[in-house]
């Protein structure tokens, strides 16, 4: 077992845990319990060593917690916001857009974030064995549009390199295929999932490799992700992409920081993200108008190329605008 599966294996997945571990009283609400029975907690021990002990406000404690609010239900918000399971024509893949396709390979996370908009997703219906693999890539070979594929999840590098590449090696040989994106948290919550066989592996490929993180706070970021995310730029594009979220990152000084803790790690901030309303995640919901704030606000901060671009994906939409 490589030290990325160790760490795997050994994630904090009882809050009674995590609450020892961080010096935090802690609370048997029965609602934080059926908030956990809901969406179980999982969180890495090197994503937990980041969090500031004795503080129930940590920004990244408060992703991965599960709180009583979660049973909340709150109007406009859903299982399925983005209405994904319309734009599901084969088992595993999602056709949102009309160049490009999402393989979702796993179901599995390194990480349970408490706004997931696919923790409702029906990842038992769209079962990535090989069979699957078979009709998504007969599905893409079908249509010349496509000249992108996105693989994500859950978390595509939760699977091992070799299921990795012997899928991306069928993909090589659909020709209109230019692009590959790969969407992952892996690097920021345990970046020694960067392997040097993987980036020898992104190295070869045919293909023009983007790798899309996902990291919300600049704490997330420690020299280990640092070194991680450098890694990744020897082979691949880098991009980040977050989630505007309220009490963890909805203030200027965050975002700004962010952005500058990111440019260090050679990545370049590519969407803010507003959140898609799922349920149970009503509590972290940023108003439109205060979001629109913030932005006008950190671009007096930054330069053009460490302003994230704000987006909100619209179910029916031919791309994010806001």
């Amino acid at each position: 077992m490589t030290i990325w599966q160790q760490s795997l294996s050994s994630a904090i997945t009882d809050i009674s845990e995590l609450c020892d571990t961080l010096q935090l009283p802690i609370s048997d609400s029965d609602l934080i319990k059926q908030a956990q029975h809901s969406f179980a907690l999982r969180v890495p021990r090197e994503f937990v060593a980041r969090m500031e002990k004795g503080n129930p406000h940590d920004p990244l404690l408060l992703q991965v917690l599960p709180q009583a609010i979660e049973m909340q239900k709150t109007p406009g918000f859903s299982a399925d916001p983005l209405n994904e399971n319309q734009k599901n024509p084969v088992p595993g893949l999602l056709h949102k857009y009309p160049n490009r396709v999402l393989l979702t390979l796993t179901g599995a996370c390194a990480i349970n974030c408490r706004y997931c908009f696919r923790k409702s997703f029906p990842y038992e219906e769209n079962n990535p064995s090989r069979a699957n693999w078979n009709r998504a890539l007969d599905y893409i070979a079908q249509d010349k549009n496509i000249d992108e594929v996105i693989l994500s999840g859950g978390d595509p590098l939760i699977l091992k390199d070799n299921l990795i590449a012997e899928f991306v090696s069928q993909l090589e040989k659909i020709s209109h295929v230019e692009r590959l994106r790969i969407h992952t948290r892996l690097p920021i919550v345990i970046p020694q999932r960067v392997t040097d066989e993987w980036i020898a592996w992104m190295e070869k490929s045919r293909f023009k490799i983007i790798i899309v993180v996902h990291c919300n706070h600049a704490n997330e970021i420690d020299e280990s992700v640092l070194i991680a995310l450098k890694k990744l730029r020897v082979a691949a594009t880098v991009l980040n992409q977050s989630v505007l979220l309220k009490n963890i990152n909805d203030n200027v000084d965050a975002l700004v920081n962010l952005s500058k803790r990111l440019f260090q790690a050679e990545v370049l901030p590519y969407y803010l993200h507003l959140l898609d309303k799922v349920d149970g995640a009503a509590h972290f919901d940023v108003s439109e108008e205060k979001a629109n704030e913030l932005m006008l606000e950190i671009k007096k901060q930054l330069p053009g190329f460490l302003v994230p671009k704000l987006a909100r994906e619209v179910s029916g939409m031919l791309n994010k605008e806001f």
